[in-house]
C-alpha cells in the first residue's frame, strides 16, 4: 500500500512537471462588437483552444479596459499575449508597448511571448514600419524574433508553446551605467509661450537628424517655447536638449530607472520627472506639453505617437487644443523618414489630430501659428 501510494505522488508530480504551462496567464487582445463581429468565431476557436492547452485567459470577453495608468500592472499579471486579427489603434499601440518593453529590457516583460494572429493581415502597415525603422537604424533588433506571428489559432498555441519552452531572443542591450539623477528643480520662466515636447530617437546616428535635432532644439529656446524630451542623453534625443540649453531655454524630461540605466540622462535639465513604468512617463510629459513634435524616432517614438493618437480619439483633456506635427523631411532620394507611417496613421487616425511638415522652418512656423491663434481666442 506505501509502495502504491508513493507511486501515485510520483506520477503526480511527473504530470505537473510534463503541464508545467497550466495556470500560466494569456492575455488576449480586441474587443468583440456584438453578436455579429466578424472576429467572434475566430476568437472563439482561441479562447477553447488556449484553455484547452491549460491556459487561463485575461480579458476573454474583449472588455477590459486598459489605460495608461494601469497597463504596467496588466503586463505584470499575464505571462504572455496574444493579439487577435482586426488591428485597432489601441492593439497597435499595446502591442508596440510590449516590443519596447523587450527592447529596454522591462523585468516585468523578460521571458513573456507575444503571438500576433494576422489571418486578415491587418497587422501588416505597423510590420511594415517596423521593418523599414530598422532598416532605417532606429530599431535594432529584428521585431518578428519578439513579435511572434501566426496565421491560424492552431498556430498561435503551438508558437506559444515554442516560445516558453524555448531561448528567448537577446535584445542585445546591457545596463551600462549608474546616472545621478538630477535634484534641482527649476520651474518655467513665466514668458514662455508653451512648451513643446520633441518625441524622438536616442539612437540614430545619422549627423543630419543630429544637427537638425540641436537646431530645433536652439530655435524652441529662441522663439519662447520649452522643450520637453524623453530625457535621453544619446542619438536625437540628447540633441535636442543640448540645443535648448546652450540657447538659455527651459528643459524638462522624464524617464524610468531601467532606461535611465541603459541611457544616462542629458545635461542641464531645468526639470525632471522620474517615473517607475514607461506609461506613466508618457502621463507626465504629455500633462506638461502644450504641442508635441515627432522627429525621427524608432519603436518607442511610434509608441508614443499613438498614444496622442489615443487621447486624440477619447478627446482626452490631456489633449484638448495640442496640436501634433510630424517631421518628415524627404532625403536626397526623396524619401520622407515617415512615409512606412503615414499610411497607417491615415487608416486608423481622424483628420486633423495631426500635421506633417517637411523642413524646420514649417515646423516652427505651424508652432507659431498654432500658438497666436490660441492666444487670440
Amino acid at each position: 500500500m506505501g509502495y502504491l501510494w508513493g507511486h501515485r505522488e510520483r506520477e503526480i508530480t511527473r504530470i505537473k512537471r510534463s503541464t508545467s504551462i497550466v495556470m500560466s496567464i494569456v492575455r488576449l487582445s480586441g474587443t468583440v462588437i456584438g453578436a455579429k463581429d466578424p472576429g467572434r468565431s475566430v476568437r472563439a476557436k482561441l479562447l477553447f483552444l488556449l484553455f484547452n492547452a491549460g491556459w487561463d485567459i485575461y480579458n476573454a470577453n474583449g472588455d477590459q479596459q486598459i489605460t495608461l495608468c494601469n497597463i504596467e500592472k496588466k503586463l505584470k499579471e499575464s505571462d504572455a499575449f496574444v493579439f487577435t486579427p482586426g488591428a485597432s489603434l489601441e492593439d497597435m499601440f499595446k502591442a508596440i508597448s510590449i516590443f519596447v518593453g523587450y527592447q529596454t529590457l522591462d523585468k516585468h516583460l523578460a521571458r513573456k511571448p507575444t503571438v500576433i494572429l494576422n489571418s486578415d493581415e491587418s497587422w501588416d502597415l505597423l510590420f511594415e514600419l517596423l521593418a523599414s525603422l530598422r532598416e532605417l537604424g532606429t530599431v535594432k533588433q529584428d521585431f518578428r524574433e519578439f513579435l511572434l506571428t501566426a496565421s491560424t489559432p492552431e498556430e498561435v498555441v503551438a508558437r506559444l508553446h515554442l516560445a516558453m519552452e524555448g531561448d528567448f531572443p537577446d535584445p542585445g542591450r546591457e545596463i551600462s551605467c549608474d546616472t545621478v539623477l538630477p535634484t534641482h528643480d527649476v520651474p518655467p520662466p513665466p514668458d514662455l509661450l508653451g512648451s513643446v515636447c520633441v518625441f524622438c530617437s536616442a539612437t540614430l546616428k545619422d549627423p543630419t537628424y543630429l544637427a537638425e535635432g540641436e537646431e530645433l532644439g536652439r530655435r524652441l529656446a529662441a522663439n519662447r517655447f520649452g522643450c520637453v524630451s524623453g530625457a535621453g542623453k544619446s542619438g536625437i534625443m540628447g540633441a535636442v536638449v543640448r540645443g535648448a540649453v546652450a540657447a538659455g531655454g527651459w528643459t524638462a524630461g522624464s524617464n524610468v530607472p531601467h532606461i535611465i540605466e541603459l541611457e544616462g540622462l542629458p545635461d542641464g535639465l531645468a526639470r525632471f520627472w522620474l517615473r517607475h513604468d514607461i506609461y506613466t512617463r508618457m502621463e507626465v510629459m504629455i500633462e506638461n506639453s502644450s504641442a508635441f513634435v515627432i522627429f525621427p524616432g524608432g519603436a518607442g517614438t511610434v509608441q508614443e505617437l499613438l498614444a496622442l493618437m489615443i487621447f486624440k480619439q477619447q478627446d482626452s483633456e490631456l489633449m484638448k487644443g495640442k496640436q501634433v506635427i510630424i517631421y518628415n523631411r524627404p532625403d536626397s532620394n526623396h524619401r520622407g523618414f515617415w512615409d512606412s507611417l503615414l499610411p497607417l496613421l491615415s487608416l486608423v487616425c481622424d483628420p486633423g489630430d495631426y500635421e506633417v511638415a517637411t523642413s524646420l522652418d514649417e515646423v516652427m512656423g505651424r508652432l507659431n501659428e498654432h500658438t497666436a491663434g490660441a492666444q487670440t481666442v
